[in-house]
């Protein structure tokens, strides 16, 4: 493998994860915001590893005898496509030759992230687990082999009269030994939408003019044999689709912190993501 392909550091690490295959565990939590990593830590019984290149925020540990690592991947679905590619790097490639490792390895990687709420019923301080991810960007398309729901995705084009010129809708399914593991412990299920910025892909204007002026109500009022899209955020879809086509096994829970239909925002996000980090936690170790 050309070393322009997969780019390492001096000292043999992954470029941008600044981390060495036996810096990992075969558990992984995601977190967007790199201050939220030492929140999940400071639970650990120890802590083996700290790496930090930009962004990118590794604590590798062990809580109640369980190894964990936890990665903080910035906001947004590129950076996703940093983190999981560097990731299986690390576990199933040989980083000197770029071969493939005769034993391919399984992650669990269980993203714990915040969102906002399209639903009215869906309250705000609450938390939501993500049975689908729904990317409306292109860059899962980049990928070969993924399958996505035709079906689905063709309703939804005819629903939103999607404007010539934006990207195919793609819907991956979270994996379902994670989902029945964390279903008793989580408020709410639903498919969480994955746009690719915050501002105008998401419909909201500032200065500049968005080219999806009713994006919200567009997905707040669609439904397909009984699904309806119940929250939005910048990181599931890519999750789910790069663990699908990789071999890991994804899910991604949500701290609710707003309700875009009526306005509402947490009084305490703080303790609304802290409960979600505990819970998870606990049920990862149980």
């Amino acid at each position: 493998m050309s070393s322009t392909e997969l780019i390492l550091n001096p000292d043999g690490s992954v470029y941008h994860l600044n981390l060495l295959p036996e810096q990992i565990a075969t558990t992984v939590i995601f977190v967007g915001d790199p201050n939220r990593v030492k929140r999940i830590s400071k639970h650990f019984d120890r802590i083996d590893v700290h790496t930090q290149k930009r962004e990118f925020v590794t604590h590798t540990g062990v809580f109640k005898g369980f190894k964990l690592s936890v990665i903080s991947t910035g906001i947004g679905v590129g950076n996703i496509d940093i983190v999981l590619n560097e990731l299986d790097a690390l576990v199933n490639l040989n980083l000197n030759t770029g071969e493939k490792l005769k034993t391919q390895t399984t992650l669990d990687i269980i993203r714990i992230g915040t969102s906002g709420a399209i639903q009215p019923d869906i309250k705000v301080d609450s938390s939501l687990m993500s049975t689908h991810g729904l990317h409306l960007g292109g860059l899962l398309r980049s990928y070969d082999g993924l399958k996505g729901d035709l079906e689905f995705e063709r309703a939804l084009n005819l629903h939103r009269q999607t404007p010539k010129g934006l990207a195919q809708p793609v819907l991956v399914k979270g994996n379902d030994y994670l989902i029945k593991k964390f279903l008793p412990y989580i408020d709410y299920t639903g498919i969480t939408v994955t746009a690719d910025g915050f501002y105008g892909p998401q419909g909201r204007e500032i200065r500049l003019k968005s080219s999806l002026p009713h994006f919200y109500n567009d997905l707040q009022s669609f439904s397909f044999k009984g699904l309806r899209l119940t929250n939005l955020e910048m990181e599931t879809a890519m999750i789910y689709g790069l663990s699908e086509l990789l071999g890991h096994r994804a899910l991604s829970l949500n701290a609710i912190l707003a309700n875009r239909s009526d306005g509402k925002f947490s009084l305490n996000p703080d303790k609304v993501v802290d409960g979600l980090i505990e819970k998870t936690l606990d049920v990862l170790t149980s």
